[in-house]
């Protein structure tokens, strides 16, 4: 697969609430594969943003009792600033209620005109999935994803010819040209598949929207449906509108174009996107990460229940590298996992007090009174680390290019736990000299090496590392006090 140019996104989230720790997952999660990009010198483009025509932000506001557009203003801001709260590096944010994307959404719609016809409809509609459901998909009779009772929508709107689309949409899906990783969840994208395709609503009168969204192209009664406006923003956000060159760039002459996303979005993703795309004569995304939900005691988080967890509030009491740490370390990226402040806790003593900063802290003082070369070798302790992930295939590079976040870290816990044997081994606290440097210096070098696998997860620990070890070394402050 050609490296040398890389684009990822992560979903764009409604604004009808503040962001919760499930929000910090993706971003973080995707933040990690775009760092581990740029490290290995791909040119790489990392979108992010926020969904901002769906009625449940109609909805939001009405409850508020604010205008529309003061609600997904102060919103989407919070959304944005998790930038800075979890170090998230990514190139753009792109709000659906920009004219950039706008006009890109509007442009899409023509481009698929040949499958759009309209006709009177009626059905059962979920507003917090923002999508119509048929009795069979309905759990005891309610939506399968929040719990509650759809309401029955009737009205014309216009419709996608979806059915079109049914056989390249599977050839595509089992031949890896669109891959959906876990192999779980391509399973059920081609479950759904092979049930039948039926085509889909992609307007709603301006009536029921109530006047918000994104007017239909020669037909001002109707807006776009939601999804259908919210899905290019993954082009319009690279200049799809005006054919600008990142959209060139980075989507038609780019083999690698990722969305990551999560598991209730994934028949959006996977089935109605590259569909639009097909219809568009645009290329579809080569690969879709789905990762699981985070939960609270078994639930999922939501705002109805009243159990969400604010990522701003933990950043600020254990720092951004912790709380990324434990949610990239202590999750498996495929499946759900139970969020749990006290094991946040717990992780934090246990593998960054004790393990990685006992580690950094330990070599440093040792290397106070020696002079240890900038220039370091391939690590005499742990050999099988090459010099940059670039040179060498390692179960690292596989772990992350696979979204196995857990696996990678583990794998860089377990070099750190190598070093920390050999050292108690040698007793280098009571060698001097030149047996102190030859026991030392292999120990830095290896440092060294597991902190540039260690930047895309920890970037901010890892800078400090760097510095730490770069010219006259000496002990520090630690780099994660113990917590009481």
């Amino acid at each position: 697969m050609n490296k040398d140019r890389f684009y990822i996104t992560t979903a764009i989230p409604y604004v009808n609430a503040a962001p919760h720790i499930g929000h910090a997952l993706e971003f973080v999660q995707t933040d990690v594969v775009a760092r581990y990009h740029r490290l290995l010198e791909d040119e790489t483009f990392f979108l992010s943003g926020t969904d901002e025509n769906a009625l449940k932000n109609v909805q939001a506001a009405e409850k508020a009792g604010v205008p529309v557009k003061q609600l997904v203003d102060q919103n989407s801001q919070i959304f944005y600033n998790l930038k800075n709260a979890l170090n998230i590096s990514f190139d753009d944010f792109i709000r659906t209620t920009e004219e950039r994307h706008i006009k890109g959404a509007q442009k899409l719609w023509k481009a698929c005109a040949k499958d759009i016809y309209k006709k009177q409809y009626r059905g059962l509609y979920c507003v917090g999935c923002e999508t119509f459901y048929t009795e069979k998909e309905l759990v005891e009779g309610k939506c399968p994803e929040h719990g509650t009772t759809p309401e029955t929508v009737e009205e014309e709107n216009y419709f996608f010819k979806l059915s079109n689309y049914q056989g390249r949409l599977k050839k595509l899906i089992e031949s890896d040209e669109l891959k959906i990783i876990p192999e779980t969840r391509e399973n059920e994208v081609l479950s759904f598949i092979n049930q039948g395709l039926e085509d889909f609503s992609i307007s709603r009168s301006k009536e029921r929207a109530k006047g918000w969204g994104v007017p239909v192209p020669g037909d001002p009664s109707q807006v776009i449906y939601v999804w259908f406006d919210a899905l290019s923003n993954y082009i319009n956000g690279l200049g799809y509108a005006e054919d600008g060159e990142p959209f060139k760039k980075y989507w038609l002459e780019n083999s690698n174009r990722i969305h990551v996303i999560g598991k209730g979005i994934t028949r959006f993703h996977a089935v109605y996107w590259p569909a639009m795309l097909l219809s568009a004569g645009l290329p579809v995304p080569s690969e879709i990460f789905v990762h699981g939900y985070l939960t609270v005691e078994g639930q999922k988080i939501s705002k109805s229940l009243g159990n969400t967890i604010d990522p701003f509030a933990l950043t600020e009491k254990y720092g951004t590298d912790p709380l990324r740490y434990y949610l990239l370390a202590k999750f498996s990226p495929y499946e759900d996992g139970d969020f749990s402040e006290a094991k946040l806790k717990e992780t934090y003593n246990a593998d960054l007090a004790n393990g990685l900063g006992n580690l950094v802290s330990r070599v440093a003082k040792l290397c106070e009174n020696i002079t240890i070369s900038d220039n370091p070798e391939i690590s005499k302790i742990i050999t099988e680390l090459p010099t940059t992930p670039k040179t060498t295939p390692t179960l690292y590079s596989k772990a992350v290019e696979n979204y196995r976040f857990d696996e990678a870290l583990k794998i860089l816990w377990g070099e750190i736990k190598v070093i920390d044997h050999v050292i108690a081994s040698q007793q280098p606290w009571k060698l001097k000299g030149q047996e102190l440097l030859d026991v030392m210096q292999p120990a830095v070098d290896a440092i060294r090496h597991i902190n540039t696998k260690l930047e895309p997860f920890l970037p901010e620990t890892a800078e400090k590392i760097k510095k730490r070890f770069t010219g006259k070394i000496a002990a520090a402050e630690p780099l994660f006090p113990r917590l009481s």
